[in-house]
């Protein structure tokens, strides 16, 4: 206590201090004292009302004590009492023993009374049952059923509760009863026959397929109470739970499994179609009888029975089953798609799933996949592989028939337009084209597969076209009497290449959405090449049948024969002229080529003629009437090859000059001249070589040694620059052995 007050003066000493730390402080004296004063008896009001409040729970709690004692000595009392009474009843309970087992007696005769008749007439109900089963009356049967199950249950329970050890009396009951099992599986039996037929006798008869719904739900609620009374009682009559409900949709998955399985009616080996027709027939199976469980099948059953949802997945289920094991089977590529594209896109289609009739309750949405993402990437990879080997297999068949039609001795057939071709192209790009159609049923994404590896097979196909005809082109070579119609059918080679082509562009268009989808739009420049190339050695073949010709008539010219008045131009024209009549069959793109690539060709033969110095002209009347010759000639040729390459809107004319500029050389009268017409013309044409000129000064012959001397020295000094658009004429022209020096002298 004392402690309390010397810390309570240390309290208020610090608070003063600090109150009058300051001697203005000290006029505030008064004022700090009254208000001490209002806190100091704050405080003690406080502290009194905390006091009282205590002080009265004291006293309750006293008065709370007090009650609980006296209420304790009440109870001690009357457990006292209780004590006693019990002691007192113990010999009465005893002595009451044999009242209690003549009650369980009493229970027990009463259930025997009251089962009485049955037991005397199950032999009877037996037999009725029986019939009942046999004659259909299935409600009739299971009511009866139920009787004998009620009265085997009721005596087997009286026993049980008695004496639950005693199993002999027991096993004599179930032995009384014994016929009642046997019934209760023959009417199962004819319950899953029922069920088996469910979608059928539906239709035909539906209160057959209600009464079985009845007899289930039914079994349903007795399983139910007596499993209830298990709990309590821990009696289990024999046979029980049945659990008809969970053997009815085992029964229901397997008739829809083997409803799944017995659609297959052909094997490969019967049909080549058997898998198109099995797919078929489960389409139109499952789908109408989803229709009819949709339709009628609900009518027959609980709603809590799910029965619409639960036939829908076990078809779902067998579906997937059945699906497996075909991928699994060795399929061919056909077949594999016949399966993927019925897979992916017929199952979900409104032929099957989608089906108007069965919506709503059908969402394609929530059905998982018939095949999972392995399974169907393997058969794709499986699909690829066959097709890859089959389409090199059509394509070799499909070029070794072609090639027996090469050497026919009829003509090959023309197209509309009158060109010649062979059936070739049509052939392969019918087998594309089925093909991409039949990937394209699957999806986009095989489509592109296959667009892709049909361009690499062609390709690799185009190379071997291209080997084959220039084997073709060599083994007439050896033999020109064969084939007979080898110019015909090497134009329906050349044809044909522009018909690829075309082909090729028409299938990208139809087949790809996105035309720069790499490795496909690459292969394009690449098969162009190819069948260019084709083409090309096409043409070259048909001309070098030209030239082989006009060889002799050739040589004939800048001759002296040539010079006195030969025909071998009007013999080249006539010849020239006839092949184009044939070659009026080739398409317009290579034929305008060709004329091109002809009309080059004969004046390089007309220069080469010039070149090889067949002729030295003696007089300046021999220059003059060979210049003027040779103009002639020129202007006819001009005249052919404008003829021929009517309507091609091109410039023939520039080859033929060539001919008349080399002329204009010949025929200078002037030798002082010579000097500049040589320059013009080397100007003009920047390919032509020294040797060339030497050429042309022998066979002018008058040329002197020095004229000739400073006509070289200046074509020494460096070539013309060409101008981008001309073509090189005297390159592939060889001048016979002659030096420089010779030719000077």
């Amino acid at each position: 206590m004392k402690e309390t007050d010397r810390e309570a003066v240390a309290t208020a000493v610090q608070r003063v201090a600090g109150m009058l730390q300051r001697p203005d402080q000290l006029d505030k004296v008064e004022q700090y004292r009254r208000r001490e004063a209002r806190k100091k008896a704050s405080v003690e009001a406080r502290l009194k009302a905390a006091i009282q409040s205590q002080l009265d729970g004291v006293r309750t709690g006293l008065s709370q004590l007090h009650n609980a004692l006296n209420d304790v000595k009440d109870i001690q009392q009357s457990l006292a009492d209780v004590s006693k009474d019990w002691r007192q009843s113990i010999n009465t309970i005893e002595s009451l023993k044999d009242v209690k087992d003549a009650v369980v007696q009493h229970s027990q005769l009463a259930a025997a009374v009251e089962n009485l008749k049955n037991i005397f007439s199950v032999p009877e109900i037996v037999r009725e049952t029986q019939d009942l089963i046999e004659q259909g009356a299935l409600l009739q049967a299971h009511r009866k059923l139920m009787d004998l199950e009620c009265s085997r249950d009721g005596l087997m329970y009286e026993q049980y509760r008695m004496d639950s050890g005693n199993t002999r009396d027991m096993t004599l009951i179930h032995g009384y009863f014994g016929s009642t099992q046997g019934l209760s599986d023959e009417l199962a039996k004819q319950l899953w026959m029922v069920l088996q037929r469910s979608l059928v006798t539906v239709r035909r008869d539906p209160t057959l397929l209600v009464s079985v719904v009845r007899i289930i739900e039914r079994e349903e609620k007795i399983d139910r109470r007596i499993l209830d009374r298990k709990k309590q009682t821990g009696f289990v009559p024999p046979g029980r739970p049945k659990n008809w409900k969970e053997k009815m949709f085992t029964i229901l998955e397997r008739t829809v499994t083997t409803r799944i399985e017995g659609t297959q009616a052909d094997t490969r080996e019967s049909d080549k179609m058997w898998l198109v027709r099995h797919l078929e027939i489960i389409r139109k199976y499952v789908l109408d009888d989803l229709i009819v469980a949709k339709n009628l099948m609900v009518q027959c059953f609980p709603p809590h029975y799910e029965i619409f949802k639960n036939l829908l997945n076990m078809y779902h289920q067998a579906l997937s089953t059945r699906m497996q094991e075909l991928a699994s089977e060795d399929l061919e590529a056909n077949e594999i798609v016949s399966l993927l594209t019925w897979v992916l896109n017929t199952y979900t289609s409104t032929e099957m799933m989608r089906n108007t009739e069965l919506a709503p309750e059908v969402d394609v949405g929530t059905l998982e996949p018939l095949l999972s993402a392995h399974v169907v990437s393997e058969l794709l990879d499986t699909y690829m592989s066959t097709l890859t080997s089959n389409i090199i297999a059509w394509l070799r068949k499909a070029l070794e028939t072609d090639k027996k039609d090469w050497v026919k001795e009829t003509e090959p057939e023309a197209d509309q337009d009158g060109y010649y071709q062979t059936t070739l192209p049509a052939i392969v790009f019918q087998m594309f084209e089925q093909n991409l159609q039949v990937a394209a049923q699957i999806s986009e994404d095989l489509k592109t597969k296959v667009l892709v590896l049909c361009l690499q097979q062609m390709n690799s196909f185009l190379s071997r076209y291209k080997d084959e005809a220039q084997l073709y082109k060599e083994e007439h070579l050896r033999n020109r009497q064969h084939p007979h119609c080898y110019v015909q059918y090497m134009i329906a080679i050349i044809n044909n290449c522009q018909t690829f082509k075309e082909s090729i562009v028409s299938l990208k268009r139809k087949y790809l959405k996105n035309e720069v989808e790499e490795g496909v739009s690459l292969s394009q420049p690449s098969m162009d090449g190819i069948l260019d190339a084709i083409a090309k050695e096409g043409c070259s073949g048909l001309l070098e049948e030209v030239f082989l010709d006009l060889e002799q008539h050739l040589n004939e010219l800048m001759t002296k024969k040539w010079l006195l008045g030969s025909n071998a131009v009007d013999i080249i024209c006539v010849t020239v002229e006839d092949y184009f009549n044939d070659f009026a069959k080739i398409k317009k793109p290579y034929k305008k080529r060709m004329t091109a690539e002809a009309h080059r060709r004969v004046v390089v033969e007309y220069l080469r003629a010039v070149m090889q110095k067949r002729i030295s002209f003696r007089s300046p009347e021999e220059r003059k009437e060979g210049a003027e010759k040779m103009v002639r000639e020129a202007e006819q040729l001009r005249f052919l090859f404008r003829k021929l390459a009517s309507g091609f809107g091109e410039d023939v004319d520039g080859y033929c000059d060539t001919i008349v500029a080399v002329a204009e050389v010949i025929k200078l009268t002037d030798p002082s001249l010579l000097y500049l017409e040589v320059s013009t013309l080397v100007s003009k044409y920047p390919d032509i070589r020294d040797d060339h000129i030497g050429a042309l000064l022998a066979v002018r012959g008058d040329a002197s040694r020095d004229m000739k001397q400073t006509i070289m020295e200046t074509l020494e000094q460096g070539p013309a620059q060409a101008s981008p658009s001309y073509v090189p004429l005297f390159k592939d022209i060889v001048v016979p052995s002659l030096n420089v020096a010779k030719l000077l002298k």
